[in-house]
């Protein structure tokens, strides 16, 4: 994924490229997850922050990597949103030591 840290707003299509989703099902997931309002132009065009993408990745990590439904993927959202950012969290740095590894290991078989 490339740092595009410096955006205030992403549009739907950047997003949906960044998570590999469809636009639709980000529009499904902001009509189920009350937490996931992007804020909208006066023509509607929808405007993701950095906070509302960090929202699709805990929805995402429910859904698609947990398998949970969407009715207890929000429930799970609702009653515990510590516990779910923590999760996420913790999801991400884990992928990151395991992108340090693979390089870590790459590295070492070059000396071999």
């Amino acid at each position: 994924m490339a740092d595009n840290s410096r955006k205030l707003y992403y549009s739907i299509k950047e997003v949906a490229q960044m998570m590999d989703v469809s636009e639709s099902l980000l529009r499904y997931w902001e009509t189920e997850f009350p937490h996931l309002r992007p804020k909208t132009t006066g023509n509607r065009v929808r405007q993701y922050t950095d906070k509302d993408i960090e929202q699709i990745k805990i929805i995402y990590n429910l859904v698609k990597v947990r398998g949970f439904k969407i009715a207890a993927a929000r429930k799970m959202l609702q009653e515990n949103r510590s516990g779910a950012d923590k999760s996420q969290k913790v999801l991400e740095s884990l992928i990151s030591v395991r992108d340090q590894l693979k390089d870590l290991k790459a590295q070492l078989s070059g000396l071999v």
